[in-house]
């Protein structure tokens, strides 16, 4: 069946990726964009308006969990992806934290069968590592790299020792465009740990965990990736400290890049105070200093990405004790929307940059070419219109199959009315089109 036949017409129309900010038509057809410009003629086109409304390449998470196989309870491949339609992604990639592990060629074929079955966006599976996440043997990374798998990471676990991260760098130099992606935290600093060691957590009586668990981490790969030359990305910063050595890598030439969560850029850890268990993150949620150097940090680039890390939860495991209770918080649904709340709207970050973090920076990372843009013609129509000043509040049901959101009650501004996907609308006027 033929993809639509589509004009957004007159709104405004940021591609980061080329550099456009302007109010433009865009017309779409058989999957692909076909023109752009001012007054197109849209006379075979189903039109969709677009005053007042933004134009933009579609949202690219790099690092989310869609739980399956083995945490269906948790998320699904078809329930997360219809999360990631709402809040305007046509591209994910999940971790490989699944049981069993994303550590060979076979689960990778068995997400990516199960998310051409839901067909709400494409998936980029990240491979694991080592095997089993156990940190000591090398998985099958030539193999999934054969297979298309670009990103590696044994997310939710660090790779315990200097050699077998160094040896999975050099390893990873055999493909120009693989990626080795670590969650930085030396375990010895933070097993136990409830939130950020600091006032707030002797205020509380909860365990902490320092800063330096993360930079200590940090500083020891971006030393092995200038040994190996291997590409290195750091998942989710969440110090000020990280975010200075991420800079100086740069600045050295390495092929270093980083991202950041929405809610590290929002809340720090005296948000803790209520013991909201959806706001326990892992790392955890630091202080307004480190808050503010990661704003500082995206906004000047030293950290490309915002990624959602987007951690669905049963209920019954976020209403345990604090200290019981899993980490992580969903974010899919809501991540634009704080993004132009948090960081646009009080001048932090402008719109185009704040666009880049979500859209092209992290496609590039990822590898997933026809995402990220440039709108231009003959490229694949991944697109997102947005209302930037529509106001909403962040509550359950969401269309996540889990609950536990950080922002919980909150009001956000700006809502996603259309997300299309190779030329076909996974979202219309706000709502699920299937």
């Amino acid at each position: 069946m033929a993809s639509p036949d589509l004009l957004f017409r007159g709104a405004r129309v940021i591609d980061p990726r080329a550099g456009r900010d302007e109010v433009a038509d865009v017309h779409v057809r058989d999957g692909i964009v076909v023109d752009v410009g001012s007054g197109l003629d849209g006379a075979s086109a189903e039109i969709v308006e677009g005053d007042g409304l933004v134009l933009t390449p579609g949202l690219v998470d790099i690092h989310t969990h869609l739980r399956e196989p083995g945490f269906e309870q948790k998320e699904t491949i078809e329930t997360g992806t219809r999360a990631a339609a709402a809040g305007g992604y046509t591209a994910v990639a999940p971790m490989a934290n699944t049981d069993p592990v994303a550590d060979d060629a076979s689960v990778i074929a068995e997400v990516r069968a199960a998310a051409a079955r839901a067909g709400l966006a494409d998936v980029f599976p990240v491979g694991a590592i080592t095997k089993g996440l156990e940190g000591e043997v090398l998985a099958e990374i030539g193999e999934m790299a054969a297979a298309g798998v670009r990103v590696f990471s044994d997310d939710g676990r660090c790779v315990p020792t200097a050699r077998t991260l160094r040896n999975a760098l050099t390893y990873a130099r055999a493909f120009d465009d693989v990626v080795i992606a670590e969650h930085c935290e030396d375990a010895s600093l933070s097993r136990g740990q409830q939130m950020h060691e600091g006032i707030s957590s002797s205020s509380l009586g909860l365990a902490g965990q320092p800063g330096a668990a993360e930079d200590a981490i940090v500083y020891r790969d971006i030393e092995l990736a200038r040994l190996t030359g291997g590409r290195l990305h750091i998942c989710h910063v969440s110090s000020a400290r990280s975010v200075e050595l991420v800079r100086r890598a740069k600045a050295d030439g390495l092929r270093i890049s980083a991202e950041v969560t929405p809610h590290h850029l929002v809340f720090i850890d005296e948000d803790l105070r209520t013991y909201d268990t959806n706001k326990k993150v892992n790392p955890p949620l630091r202080t307004e200093a480190d808050r503010d150097a990661l704003r500082e940090g995206l906004a000047d680039g030293t950290i490309d990405a915002i990624a959602t890390d987007h951690a669905p939860h049963a209920v019954e495991e976020k209403e345990a004790e604090f200290d019981r209770a899993p980490p992580g918080t969903i974010g899919l649904e809501t991540a634009l929307a704080v993004a132009l709340t948090d960081l646009v709207a009080p001048g932090l970050v402008s719109l185009p940059r704040a666009l880049e973090s979500l859209s092209s920076a992290p496609a590039l990372i990822l590898g997933a070419r026809d995402h990220g843009g440039p709108i231009e013609v003959g490229r694949p129509a991944n697109l997102v219109l947005f209302d930037p000043e529509e106001r909403w509040t962040a509550e359950p049901p969401f269309v996540s199959r889990s609950r536990n959101s950080a922002f919980i009650g909150r009001e956000l501004r700006g809502r996603v009315r259309s997300t299309v996907l190779h030329g076909e609308l996974t979202i219309a006027e706000g709502k699920a089109t299937r």
